[in-house]
């Protein structure tokens, strides 16, 4: 199989191990079937900005053109740090995209990737955020009624667990397993205070708590995992070859490095299955 088009980032589903497509341009590769085999890619050298199409000689912030990158709101600071959300004084680049998108209720969760680390996510991204992010464990403690707010919750309580993904610690294999219920039940006492005192400054309305959730697990399509971590670069070679040997979050994991596909959406690549 051969196919050629700008890539995007994978499209999964939530099964036992998680489903993995490759959109290739008009085309989408169901992965998991190619475990095993040899798989190459090839940068031919062209960029296209996800969101306008227009050629570029670089990408931004995993996708766009600048022009796209310095103008929309989706690429604006507050989406990496939400809690600098700038709506409400009227200065957000796409009013109407920041209603849609960021004025929705959005979910505090805990996750276990490489390690437990808490992040915020739309609710209608449950669980593909955790897919996205190669999480073996993930739970949802709370529910903010927009992403300003789950921002300024993710603040008080990255106070006392991390907020990052070790991307490398990932890919070297499953982490021990968590009791995220009960790491939430700690963070609810840790942060009852400064909990309550943000319900009096955002309202009644503005979270609610989720005490009776049920952890999530998920496990993904990996034969065997890197005793060391090397990533592969299209911007340092347009060859990416190997055996797949497995996929976790938005990476392949070759025999000979791990490629993130996310980080090169838009990237014109030829693959051969």
């Amino acid at each position: 199989m051969q196919l050629s088009g700008p890539l995007r980032k994978m499209v999964t589903r939530l099964e036992t191990p998680v489903a993995y497509e490759l959109p290739v341009g008009e085309h989408r590769i169901t992965l998991n079937a190619h475990i095993g085999a040899p798989v190459a890619l090839h940068h031919t050298g062209a960029i296209h900005c996800i969101h306008c199409g227009r050629a570029t000689r670089k990408s931004f912030s995993q996708g766009y053109c600048y022009p796209c990158f310095t103008s929309l709101a989706q690429c604006d600071s507050c989406i990496v740090k939400p809690e600098q959300c700038h709506y409400h004084e009227g200065t957000c680049r796409e009013p109407a995209w920041g209603e849609q998108h960021c004025m929705q209720p959005h979910m505090v969760y805990l996750a276990n990737s490489s390690g437990i680390k808490v992040g915020i996510t739309r609710a209608s991204q449950v669980p593909t955020r955790w897919m996205d992010q190669g999480a073996s464990q993930a739970l949802a403690v709370l529910e903010a009624r927009d992403r300003y707010t789950s921002g300024l919750i993710e603040v008080i309580f990255k106070q006392h667990v991390a907020d990052r993904t070790d991307w490398r610690r990932m890919l070297k294999g499953t982490p021990e397993p968590a009791n995220l219920a009960e790491e939430r039940d700690t963070l609810y006492d840790a942060c009852a205070s400064e909990l309550d005192d943000l319900l009096q400054q955002r309202g009644a309305d503005a979270y609610r708590r989720l005490p009776n959730g049920v952890p999530t697990t998920i496990d993904y399509p990996v034969q065997s995992y890197p005793q060391k971590v090397s990533s592969l670069n299209f911007d340092k070679t347009a060859h990416c070859t190997g055996t797949l040997m497995g996929i976790k979050g938005q990476y392949l994991i070759l025999d000979t490095g791990v490629l993130n596909i996310r980080k090169f959406a838009g990237y014109e690549v030829d693959v051969t299955l």
